[in-house]
């Protein structure tokens, strides 16, 4: 799996996965909602920690400076 996702892109999703899990267990956001937005941290922190979105490769998205050797 080529990485596509940079540092300062990982380091926003870090922080937006940080926001929104403070977020749920503070009871700010509840319900359906909150469910999903807890799921939607949660992938958010996968793929800092992986390097690799898979919805950057339809696209042709790449934010990672260093081309990997195939």
């Amino acid at each position: 799996m080529i990485k596509n996702v940079g540092s300062a892109d990982r380091i926003i999703r870090l922080v937006i996965a940080a926001i929104l899990i403070v977020l749920y267990f503070a009871n700010v956001i509840t319900g359906t909602l909150g469910i999903v937005l807890l799921v939607l941290a949660g992938v958010l922190l996968l793929t800092s920690f992986i390097g690799f979105c898979g919805l950057y490769t339809p696209f042709g998205i790449n934010t990672c400076a260093i081309k990997e050797k195939k």
